[in-house]
């Protein structure tokens, strides 16, 4: 029942759209999506070699000043298989409809539960944001997002979406709600809490309930971040508690070159993931190529918090490349 309702929200989205594109002069333009990630690492005592990690191809359509259409595949590898395969998912096919203070989108969609945080971390191609890191939500959905900039320092966002990610058909009728405010009391220094629940789509799923604080500035030379995320029910586990925080920080050296860092720590409640809870830092330099390659040689420390696991070492250079 909750699927046939939110499939009839966006089909009333959608036609809502398309009735307000009907008063506006039709001047239509588009522009392809291609993103590659790659990298070459190397842990020293273990595996080695060149990776390509994911490839995004799709392509925009502004039908005019409102509205616009997106759709992106994202090709890359998968946990659920040993070699080195690759498949293809659907991550974007959406409508977006933007008119004055008001955005509405609509289908497959990006999720805003951590998409800020993400643009601020700033290097997606190196290493995925905390919470898609650690598996605290997913960076697309099937759904309906609406965002609303109240004043020129306070914007606040809505999302019910499927619940189950990009990856996945809908196997319940559980749905997941989200609600975020963001704040710019500063020029460049923005502020975001965001909480979301996720239902389970049995009786013996608890709900899933996700909360997360940002705060970070931005400047022509600088930037600095930090998140805190809090999770409960954990895979729909009652008590499977996970919480844990992100620090990062960039510098422009010059229009070419940036210096990076970022420190991770995650933790579960009464170490019930005790296997997968660490710290982890980041520190390397990137390199830009013209308008289109970016270069980043880094190096990697993770800490297990697992009673006599060691510690893990890795030099990577990653590799990006796009439009």
């Amino acid at each position: 029942m909750k699927c046939k309702l939110l499939t009839t929200v966006i089909f009333a989205c959608i036609c809502f759209t398309l009735h307000a594109q009907e008063t506006q002069p039709i001047v239509p333009t588009g522009s392809a999506i291609i993103n590659v990630f790659s990298n070459y690492h190397t842990h020293f005592d273990s595996e080695s070699g060149f990776e390509l990690e994911r490839s995004y191809l799709g392509y925009e359509y502004k039908l005019n000043d409102v509205l616009s259409i997106k759709s992106v595949l994202d090709i890359g590898t998968s946990s659920a298989i040993t070699d080195y395969q690759r498949l293809a998912y659907v991550k974007n096919a959406m409508l977006k409809w933007k008119k004055g203070n008001l955005t509405v989108q609509g289908g497959l969609i990006s999720t805003t539960q951590f998409n800020l945080q993400e643009k601020a971390w700033g290097h997606r191609y190196i290493m995925k944001s905390f919470q898609d890191k650690y598996k605290f939500g997913n960076s697309a959905d099937l759904g309906i997002a609406a965002a609303y900039r109240i004043a020129p320092w306070l914007s606040a966002d809505a999302i019910i979406v499927n619940g189950e990610g990009y990856k996945k058909v809908q196997k319940g009728d559980g749905l997941n709600y989200g609600l975020g405010v963001t704040l710019s009391p500063v020029k460049k220094f923005q502020i975001r809490f965001y909480g979301g629940i996720n239902e389970g789509s049995t009786a013996n799923q608890a709900n899933i309930v996700n909360l997360a604080a940002y705060a970070g500035y931005r400047c022509d030379r600088f930037s600095i971040g930090a998140e805190y995320n809090h999770m409960t029910n954990a895979q729909h586990v009652v008590d499977a508690n996970r919480s844990g925080y992100s620090l990062y920080a960039s510098l422009l050296l010059s229009p070419h070159a940036t210096l990076y860092a970022r420190f991770d720590d995650i933790a579960s409640s009464n170490d019930w993931n005790i296997a997968n809870d660490e710290s982890a830092a980041i520190v390397g330099a990137q390199f830009k190529l013209g308008s289109h390659v970016k270069i980043a040689p880094n190096f990697r420390l993770g800490i297990p918090k697992a009673e006599g696991a060691d510690n893990t070492y890795g030099a990577y250079i990653n590799c990006y490349f796009g439009l």
